[in-house]
């Protein structure tokens, strides 16, 4: 009889239960220090900026080096940008509740890949119980349905594979486009809508960019012009797009109206709602998506605005039928009916088989803080924001792109000079990077470069708007000299 095989001493130390005990405690001690830190009232730089190559440097001397495991947490924690700093005002990223962070612990350490009921079954319950109080939110029916998925951007393009499965007659997943399509969006959408048309053939014709006014919402006079022109190009165009709320201005479309246009021209009605479709949370700002119970389907990113660490993203379907026929494949290996509809074996709808348990990160901000707390954050940011712009617009240095109707909030630095200014607002957003004290962004709207502001931390105050205009005025007046 052969000796078992013994586990080799190197593996047991992976798996010590008393190593793991150890790090854990060391970790929350450190995060938690961090996250006092920057709730202090001199919380440091937001980030210390390092040039890609001197970065790539010290991580290479780092990686040949001998260094513990707890001194590595650390230096990455020191090298990364901090985003519950209160002047991180950069990028539309989610300030993550600490609970949903503890709760990526326990999903990492399980790995259920929810993609299969079995592997998943806590997830893929909790994943129902949550997609159902989105849709109610939405104001769904309760023939409507939905799943999690790894982002706004695979969201947007599994609706879209839904919207042209459901609008067209001819079955694409086997025999492939027969007639040249199309989609409808705004031109100030998400850059992924464009890319997902693209993913799906339909070319540079298909995607129909439709004006915006100025307040950068789209254009719902000129849709019938659009779509006629389009019918007459030879295109079938089956779904249009609308932004709740857009990427750079944060503007919401029309959405009441755009589903009046789609319904009168049988048309699949998507919302991008990555950003801003979490209102529906908000008494006070739910109004801004009036028309959403209408669409076909919408996006909806926890975490964005809705205090839940990446990737975590809903999308939900008015008729929770549309989402199982998307994709139609045989894997009996994973399921005894490849084509029944059960809302518990996840990858039959999405592209992801070994989908991480992003469910029990939203259920436990619920359970921890009560379902209230998103439209609590959404009604601070957005009151922030707005506390901010009245800054702007009474300080004669700047001028405001638009008063926000979100978190986002565009305006530059107007000296008078007669220097170009696009290059001006643009070096003073480098320098604001580099000297590390806040972090925010830029973006071109037309020909024109804005400072973009993205209000995601709860920490923030009207006091750092004060030192950030400061700051930029004192970088701008040093770059003019």
């Amino acid at each position: 009889m052969k000796k078992p095989l013994s586990i080799p001493t190197s593996l047991q130390k992976v798996y010590d239960p008393s190593a793991f005990r150890r790090y854990g405690h060391e970790m929350v001690d450190l995060l938690a220090n961090h996250l006092a830190s920057m709730q202090n009232e001199e919380p440091g730089k937001v980030l210390s900026y390092q040039d890609p190559a001197e970065e790539l440097n010290f991580w290479q001397d780092h990686y040949a080096g001998d260094h513990s495991i707890s001194a590595t947490f650390s230096t990455i924690l020191a090298r990364s940008i901090k985003v519950h700093h209160p002047n991180y005002i950069g990028h539309q990223v989610s300030v993550p509740a600490p609970i949903a962070s503890i709760a990526g612990m326990l999903s990492d350490l399980l790995n259920n890949g929810t993609g299969v009921y079995e592997m998943g079954m806590a997830s893929n319950a909790l994943e129902k119980i949550i997609i159902d109080l989105v849709n109610q939110k939405i104001g769904f029916p309760n023939s409507a349905g939905g799943f999690m998925t790894s982002g706004g951007t695979l969201a947007n393009l599994t609706a879209l594979l839904a919207a042209r499965k459901a609008k067209l007659s001819s079955d694409i997943w086997k025999t492939g486009h027969d007639q040249p399509l199309a989609i409808m969006v705004s031109e100030a959408s998400h850059y992924c809508i464009d890319r997902a048309a693209r993913i799906m053939g339909l070319g540079t014709k298909g995607i129909i960019k439709i004006p915006v006014d100025k307040t950068f919402k789209i254009r719902v006079d000129l849709l019938p012009e659009y779509l006629e022109k389009a019918k007459k190009d030879g295109l079938t165009v089956f779904a249009i797009v609308g932004c709740a709320c857009s990427t750079a201005t944060g503007s919401y479309d029309p959405l009441d109206k755009i589903a009046g246009f789609a319904q009168a021209n049988n048309l699949w009605f998507h919302v991008d709602g990555a950003h801003g479709g979490g209102v529906i949370f908000s008494e006070k700002y739910r109004p801004k998506t009036k028309g959403i119970d209408q669409a076909d389907s919408v996006v909806i990113d926890f975490h964005k605005m809705l205090l839940t660490p990446a990737l975590t993203t809903a999308l939900l379907f008015k008729n929770e039928l549309d989402s199982y026929k998307t994709f139609s494949q045989q894997a009996a290996y994973l399921w005894n009916a490849e084509q029944a509809q059960e809302w518990y074996h996840s990858g039959k709808r999405t592209f992801e088989c070994t989908k991480l348990m992003m469910s029990i990160k939203v259920y436990s901000i619920i359970k921890a803080h009560g379902e209230n707390i998103f439209g609590e954050n959404y009604d601070h940011l957005y009151g922030l924001t707005h506390s901010f712009a009245r800054l702007i617009s009474n300080n004669t240095n700047f001028t405001l792109l638009l008063e926000p109707e979100s978190n986002i909030l565009n305006f530059r630095f107007t000296p008078k000079t007669k220097k170009d200014l696009n290059l001006l607002n643009e070096k003073i957003q480098n320098r604001l990077v580099k000297e590390g004290n806040f972090y925010i962004v830029s973006v071109v709207l037309g020909e024109t470069r804005y400072l973009r502001c993205s209000v995601m931390n709860p920490f923030t105050t009207e006091a750092v708007f004060e030192q950030l205009l400061e700051e930029i005025i004192n970088i701008g007046n040093q770059l003019l000299a």
